[in-house]
């Protein structure tokens, strides 16, 4: 899974799937977070591929052409699909960036650099195959030059016999670099809470209290005032104690996670190609190079 970062506030995350299955889960749970499925794109792969490719479809290759990413990451990938592989490309947000990643990773997608290092190890090169750029062929004196199809013309340069040159056009090319901005991911911190119950014990003392009729024989006169037969009632009440448990749910920890970003410039270094035309003017004998 690789991010790619295409201007200073886009981030398009790339994921790589072995299934359908698979890609297509991912992508379903993308939607429910709130990503339009218009905004998701997905490459499928060759179906009927064999599990061994060591060769890239041109096809494949090419429809990764205006994904924004490294021309060695587009390889792996094209190489990726014509083994039957599916891509899954979409811009996210700082808002849902690492949820979708978290997505992209429970639905399995494909370790890209693990994935490489294997394929380099059955024989693949890390690069397409076919299409490296044609040799310029040199005339001599005697030999008329090589042949060129330009935009559909083909063009003849003079030979040594008749000087004579058929109309076409010879493209200047020159390229142009474009640098970009790949996100690497160096590992994740995720912090989960769940539920423990753990026993507990207190002691508490409780009372009791409890009633007793006690019934003991007298010999006595009655005292002064004291009615003869009068109705009296004697009552207690009994009570014990009992334990009430109640809980309290306090805060005793904070856990958060927080990022410290550090810039710095790194200075890319690399060779761009250009087409030198030389001129041969024959009227002024003289020989002038230009871009």
């Amino acid at each position: 899974m690789s991010d790619y970062n295409a201007t200073q506030h886009d981030q398009y995350v790339t994921a790589f799937f072995d299934s359908q299955s698979d890609a297509d889960a991912a992508v379903e749970r993308i939607v429910a977070e709130g990503v339009s499925r218009s905004d998701i794109r997905v490459v499928a792969g060759d179906d009927t591929a064999k599990e061994t490719s060591y060769k890239e479809d041109k096809g494949f290759f090419e429809a990764l052409g205006d994904f924004f990413m490294p021309d060695e990451d587009r390889h792996a990938y094209a190489e990726g699909l014509s083994r039957g592989g599916y891509l899954v490309s979409l811009n996210t947000t700082d808002a849902n960036r690492d949820r979708i990643l978290d997505i992209l990773d429970d639905e399995g997608t494909v370790d890209m650099d693990a994935r490489e290092e294997s394929w380099r190890s059955e024989g693949w090169e890390g690069r397409q195959t076919g299409y490296e750029q044609p040799a310029m062929a040199t005339g001599g004196a005697e030999t008329p030059l090589m042949s060129d199809e330009i935009a559909g013309e083909t063009a003849y340069r003079p030979d040594g016999a008749s000087g004579e040159m058929v109309d076409g056009t010879i493209d200047v090319v020159e390229e142009k670099l474009r640098v970009g901005k790949r996100q690497m991911d160096h590992g994740r911190v995720r912090v989960r809470s769940y539920i423990v119950e753990t026993p507990v014990e207190e002691q508490v003392s409780l009372r009791e209290e409890n009633v007793h009729v006690e019934r003991r024989p007298v010999d006595r006169a009655l005292s002064d005032g004291e009615a003869a037969f009068a109705e009296q009632t004697l009552e207690a009440t009994e009570t014990d104690e009992v334990a009430v448990v109640s809980k309290e749910a306090r805060v005793v920890e904070e856990i958060t996670l927080n990022k410290d970003v550090e810039e710095h410039t790194e200075t890319v270094s690399d060779t761009v190609r250009h087409t030198e035309v030389e001129i041969e003017d024959d009227r002024t004998d003289r020989t002038e190079p230009t871009r």
